[in-house]
């Protein structure tokens, strides 16, 4: 069985329209990437901005509290900065222990991340290697478990998703924005708060790009 009529498990024989990228006969076009995690932290950024995200809107969340809950008169600058700052160092604590837990789970893949990317006109699948995910599994459980016992629900439903999931779909349709980073390999598609990461080896980028942008009309391009 060939590696389209196999989902791409085995030695590729489908029309090759570029270095590593196959035309199936189910008009679908596989290909597979891996890069060391080490020289290409793109995983472990994209975590990194999601949570100094989540914590720029707890501070902006709790402004506007004091500000339409009329407590503005009471609001004491050395106090707020304060909180401020023990937002801040709570944070540096926490991509700390991040970057200490992408090296562990980084050890346990042998610092390789292996991907399989199916994708047509409608959308791109972004599917982990089996063997990763085995890992991966145990590793959501832990993530799980860690949040329900810090009482931190999101970081429970994040294990869990980690656990149960091996795929991530985009659908072109539903894009809002694509963007790329050539030098990373990447190309970020972004679904509302859903974001899905392309990877593509020189030989293909430019190929997968073009095909991407081509197909999410509703989408904004960013360089």
């Amino acid at each position: 069985m060939s590696f389209c009529e196999n989902g791409g498990k085995d030695i590729p024989n489908g029309q090759k329209v570029s270095e590593n990228i196959y035309l199936c006969a189910d008009g679908k076009y596989r290909w597979t990437y891996e890069f060391d995690m080490l020289r290409n932290p793109v995983l472990l950024i994209t975590t990194w901005k999601v949570m100094a995200l989540s914590f720029g809107i707890v501070i902006v969340i709790m402004l506007l509290v004091a500000l339409f809950g009329g407590d503005l008169q009471y609001w004491d600058a050395e106090d707020f900065l304060g909180s401020v700052r023990g937002f801040l160092i709570f944070l540096v604590v926490l991509l700390a222990v991040t970057l200490l837990a992408y090296l562990i789970v980084a050890k346990s893949y042998g610092w390789k991340y292996m991907v399989l990317f199916t994708m047509d006109e409608n959308g791109v699948e972004h599917r982990q290697m089996k063997k990763q995910f085995e890992k991966a599994q145990a590793l959501g459980w832990l993530t799980a478990a860690a949040g329900a016992l810090a009482g931190n629900a999101g970081q429970a439903g994040a294990g869990i998703l980690a656990a149960t999931r091996d795929t991530l779909s985009s659908e072109f349709a539903s894009v809002g924005t694509v963007r790329s980073n050539r030098r990373r390999h990447t190309i970020y598609v972004n679904q509302g708060l859903f974001h899905n990461q392309v990877y593509a080896a020189d030989a293909d980028f430019d190929f997968v790009r073009g095909y991407i942008i081509r197909h999410c009309i509703n989408a904004k391009h960013v360089s």
